[in-house]
């Protein structure tokens, strides 16, 4: 298999990552945010005080990378990081105000995205790619969990 051929589904599935994400960092330049940083300030939205620990498992990135994030976020008043009031080891994470209104225009960022990804689609293609995608998902999460 020729993974460079224009053809080819890795080729084309590489591709279309790189045009979503593209698409979205043009779309959040405006709020001053990077791609990564919608899911964490979505996480918190729904369920703010959340640990550091807690945001890396569930966003599945890696602690010394949400610190980052969570110094950058912090910096432009989307989110503060207080100490666990019962243990001080635990860093807990609140969204602000700032980040709460952010958050609101973000859901219809992310809704027109996905509108222009999937207009020509119709409910059925969705449905299909959407369960292929997920056993490839599963396929992945299984050989890394292998090691």
């Amino acid at each position: 298999m020729d993974f460079c051929n224009s053809d080819s589904l890795y080729y084309v599935f590489g591709q279309i990552i790189r045009l979503h994400f593209q698409c979205l960092h043009n779309m959040l330049d405006k709020y001053g945010m990077y791609p990564g940083q919608p899911p964490l300030l979505f996480a918190l939205y729904h369920r703010d005080g959340q640990s550091q620990k807690e945001l890396a498992m569930k966003l599945n990135i890696k602690p010394a990378t949400i610190t980052v994030m969570l110094r950058r976020m912090e910096k432009t008043g989307l989110l503060l990081r207080k100490q666990d009031e019962e243990d001080q080891r635990i860093s807990r994470v609140y969204i602000t105000e700032k980040g709460r209104e952010i958050c609101k225009e973000l859901k219809q960022v992310m809704i027109e995205l996905n509108d222009e990804c999937f207009k020509n689609f119709t409910e059925e293609e969705k449905d299909a790619l959407y369960k292929l995608l997920i056993k490839m998902q599963n396929n992945l999460i299984n050989v890394r969990d292998y090691k």
